[in-house]
């Protein structure tokens, strides 16, 4: 179902907004979602069950044209993100289900809660990553099992997030294609697809049940659709080899003040 709410004063600052999380979102692989729901909770105070839905509908634009972006740079394994978007459609559902039965306080503090966790895994894993680096281990390659295997469990869990928080379940998804060792550039191109894939499934399960505020997804998409244009390219111009686990560090940073503030409400 579609409503549109009253044009507000802070509305007039979504664009903006929107244009920086789309710039982020398709630099990072992560779509924008994380960043929608907290705006949407904290700072225009959205009932949770529309600013679910109203995240994933305002994510779908940076998905579609980051994926697009990378695509033509060759940016995307495919295989491995069929094999994540599979087990991800069905968790898609089973989070659907979830946020329908949860207040919008318990989403804040279980959305805190789960980018806490995922900030501390990704820090630690980066923090692993350059220990055995400068111990000269090398970094080894996932086997055809390993991926499976990963790619399965990350997927499904991916899935169960964009359908509860309608955050396109970024965390999971980069924390599953980081740990197979792959290119940064190519974890980033192949996560937006994963994402896409997700997200459409997660607002088909939604429609029915949920509200999308579309003057809402009108203001934030005016601004992230061309941010997510422009992050590929600016992509290319950074030296993301010497940068790499910097990127990872600030990205685990930005995820736990959010995840903190989300908590003490």
């Amino acid at each position: 179902m579609i409503f549109y709410s009253a044009i507000q004063p802070i509305y007039l600052l979504l664009p903006l907004l929107g244009l920086i999380i789309g710039v982020l979102g398709s630099m990072l692989g992560g779509g924008g979602g994380f960043f929608f729901l907290p705006v949407l909770l904290l700072l225009l105070h959205v009932p949770s069950q529309t600013a679910v839905i109203t995240s994933l509908v305002a994510t779908l634009p940076i998905c579609i044209a980051g994926t697009f972006s990378h695509y033509q740079k060759n940016n995307i394994n495919f295989h491995i993100a069929i094999l994540f978007a599979l087990s991800g459609i069905a968790g898609a559902f089973i989070g659907a289900e979830i946020t329908s039965k949860i207040n919008s306080d318990q989403l804040k503090i279980a959305f805190g809660i789960y980018s806490v966790l995922i900030a501390v895994y990704i820090g630690f894993s980066t923090w692993q990553k350059k220990k055995n680096k400068s111990q000269g281990k090398g970094a080894g390659k996932s086997s055809g099992l390993s991926k499976i295997t990963k790619g399965s469990f990350f997927g499904f869990f991916a899935g169960i997030i964009t359908g509860t928080f309608g955050t396109s379940g970024t965390a999971p998804v980069l924390a599953g294609l980081l740990s197979m060792r792959m290119p940064f550039k190519i974890v980033i191109g192949t996560s937006l697809l994963i994402l896409l894939v997700n997200t459409i499934f997660a607002i088909s399960a939604h429609f029915l049940i949920n509200k999308i505020d579309f003057t809402l997804v009108i203001f934030l998409t005016a601004g992230s659709a061309i941010g997510a244009l422009i992050g590929p390219r600016l992509l290319m111009k950074v030296k993301i080899d010497t940068n790499e686990n910097k990127l990872r560090y600030w990205y685990a940073a930005v995820m736990f003040v959010i995840g903190f503030l989300l908590i003490i409400g």
